[in-house]
């Protein structure tokens, strides 16, 4: 469960919940065997672990974006309400401006989920198309 409060916590997290999809490459040299090792793993059960893998990742980060954009939200419109009924009031629009940012960078957070899910399943597929098939996998 990450910390919405703090955004750059929140980043913090989000950066250690990718780190599969930055060491993609590693993983799958390392885990995938060449034609001389082949006996030692399988290609298929690997693949298929490690897709598993990477679509529960991206499911948890979602999910976990999306709760704090709708929190984010939530204060916004508070904060907003607050502000017109007291617009004198520079606590309440000083909170209310950094909430707004605040959400603007988590919503961009989405587009990076967008992002480096493309680029993860790009060198997945590149590796994996001759073992696994996305139709075949049993999520």
């Amino acid at each position: 469960m990450l910390e919405c409060e703090d955004f750059l916590q929140f980043q913090d997290a989000l950066k250690k919940m990718r780190d599969v999809d930055d060491k993609i490459i590693y993983i799958l040299n390392s885990s995938l065997p060449t034609p001389s090792f082949k006996t030692e793993s399988d290609p298929a059960t690997v693949c298929q672990d490690l897709y598993k893998r990477l679509n529960t990742n991206y499911e948890n980060r979602s999910n976990q974006i999306n709760k704090c954009i709708h929190g984010s939200a939530e204060q916004v419109r508070t904060l907003k309400s607050k502000y017109e009924n007291n617009e004198n009031d520079l606590d309440v629009l000083k909170h209310l401006k950094k909430e707004q940012n605040k959400l603007r960078m988590l919503k961009t957070e989405v587009n990076v989920e967008e992002v480096l899910r493309e680029r993860t399943f790009k060198v997945f597929h590149e590796r994996c198309r001759n073992y696994f098939k996305e139709s075949t996998a049993a999520l």
